[in-house]
């Protein structure tokens, strides 16, 4: 990597660092430690996720036309605010702006930054660059966690605001590294990017491999993520009887997944076509869910059932390996180079959603429905293979497989004569 994507790397790592800090324990702090009740607590992360839902869709335009740097700053000042607002927070309205602040924030980092990788790659790059902030990003949550959890202490508000301090930090600290990076300016991608006509909403709903990107995308992060602290976990302690720490070990699991099978799995993936890569992740996926509903419905014992729960947050993380360094390069090689951030936005808007709407229904069901539950999640998950399958006929082989271009422009080399091919 170059010294801008190094630090570009470095402050999306921090910034996950500081969130692994409080997102764990941010019902607890407002419901018991400030003693709000379980319903403001609701609210609050509610209004965290709303945010973001209301300042994505005006985000991408603003990156476009102003460079990703200067958004990046807003935002992790905004999330700074936020974070050490909820530190102080001994009221409603106080939690509730400070929620929104922060929510806001950390939505726009995230589009922000994928910009600025997109900036300082190419499709023969790309796919590692994503990987990495991936891999660094649950590597940063995961350490963040694991500290947090250790300094933390229910009867004391004075060791969470040490956390939200510890969190606003950590944004500005992304914010000075981000003003250190000089930018290469957005860069011409050949064969990769459609001629595009005009921007805006209308020419990105005229996109259609994008739109199609978009739909599996929801259902990607709808019947997974959507699903870790909702209704697989109400489904795990109630059909499974899994014990509240085991669901911390299992998240433990998805997690060293991600972190040790990351870079093996590149190596598997640059060389497949992206369509089948997200078709491979519905199967395994799928696999995942048919072990779930042994853990709740199986006669085994119940050290077999925590084992299956354990394996089934496990199989979840290798599919996410395996999406980071192909979901995320695909929708910047679908965008026009002039919409690279409303592109990024979209996604990042089409996310939260399923982040917002999973839990609704997932939760509900994994509580009380347990057999329609997995029957549900395992069509959906096999409804990944269909959609992934079906976008392959919409993509151009490069965009599929950005190691053709490599393997081309390797094969052109051969072939010029030699002055020319050093002059190249």
């Amino acid at each position: 990597m170059g010294a801008a994507m190094r630090r570009i790397q470095a402050g999306s790592a921090l910034s996950a660092f500081g969130l692994g800090f409080t997102v764990p324990y941010l019902y607890v702090y407002v419901a018991q430690v400030r003693d709000l009740g379980a319903s403001t607590a609701g609210i609050v992360l509610a209004v965290f996720a709303m945010a973001a839902l209301v300042v994505l869709p005006f985000s991408g335009r603003a990156i476009d036309r102003r460079g990703p740097v200067p958004v990046l700053l807003v935002a992790a000042v905004l999330a700074s605010l936020g974070a050490l607002g909820m530190g102080l927070s001994e009221s409603v309205p106080a939690a509730v702006g400070s929620a929104a602040l922060l929510g806001a924030g950390t939505a726009v980092m995230q589009p922000a930054l994928a910009t600025m990788i997109v900036w300082c790659s190419d499709p023969a790059t790309r796919t590692r660059s994503f990987a990495m902030q991936f891999f660094l990003q649950n590597l940063g949550l995961g350490v963040g966690g694991l500290i947090g959890g250790q300094l933390v202490d229910a009867s004391r508000p004075d060791s969470f605001l040490l956390l939200f301090s510890i969190e606003a930090v950590m944004f500005l600290v992304l914010a000075g590294i981000v003003l250190t990076v000089r930018m290469p300016g957005s860069p011409a991608l050949q064969g990769t990017r459609p001629a595009g006509k005009g921007g805006g909403v209308r020419a990105l709903l005229g996109h259609k491999a994008m739109v199609q990107l978009c739909v599996l995308g929801f259902v990607l992060f709808f019947a997974c993520y959507g699903q870790f602290e909702s209704g697989l976990a109400a489904y795990g302690t109630e059909a499974a009887g899994i014990q509240p720490s085991t669901l911390g070990i299992a998240l433990a699991a998805n997690t060293a997944v991600i972190v040790v099978a990351q870079f093996v799995v590149l190596r598997f993936v640059e060389r497949r076509r992206r369509s089948r890569v997200i078709a491979a992740v519905g199967l395994i996926w799928a696999v995942a869910w048919v072990i779930a509903g042994y853990a709740g419905l199986g006669h085994g014992s119940q050290a077999m059932a925590t084992a299956a729960f354990i394996s089934t947050y496990a199989l979840f993380g290798l599919g996410e390996a395996m999406l980071s360094p192909t979901v995320a390069p695909l929708v910047a090689d679908l965008a026009p180079e002039s919409m690279v951030g409303q592109y990024n936005s979209a996604f990042a808007l089409v996310k939260q959603l399923a982040l917002a709407v999973g839990p609704a229904v997932g939760g509900p069901m994994g509580a009380s429905l347990h057999g329609p539950y997995i029957v549900t999640f395992v069509l959906f998950s096999l409804g990944i293979t269909y959609l992934a399958l079906r976008l392959g006929r919409q993509l151009t082989p490069v965009q599929d497989q950005p190691s053709l271009a490599t393997k081309t422009s390797r094969v052109v080399a051969q072939h010029l004569p030699e002055k020319e091919s050093v002059s190249a």
